[in-house]
């Protein structure tokens, strides 16, 4: 019967170590993505005139959910999904 706990222990934190690690993957997503189209209302600001530099808004915005991601991934409640990264993060939780 501990087998059976064990193994359910083991499974459950399996699952927030996959979870923990598609959280990190998700925040290095975000972050590129956020460069790219800083980079792309950058450059249709400077096509367009090069007046007021309203691109400060839509980065800003980004840059927020670029943030809370971060925390997600990073903060206290907590790249490729490999088996060692999975067994090194199951380490790390337990």
């Amino acid at each position: 019967m501990t087998d059976a706990q064990g193994s359910g222990e083991s499974d459950e934190l399996r699952q927030r170590a996959v979870s923990s690690l598609k959280a990190k993957q998700g925040f290095w997503y975000t972050l590129v993505a956020w460069v790219v189209l800083s980079g792309f209302f950058t450059l249709i600001w400077a096509v367009t005139g090069m007046g007021y530099y309203w691109p400060v808004w839509p980065i800003a915005g980004i840059a927020i959910g670029v943030v809370f991601s971060g925390f997600a991934a990073y903060g206290p409640m907590r790249s490729t999904l490999s088996e060692s990264r999975i067994q090194d993060e199951m380490r790390k939780l337990k």
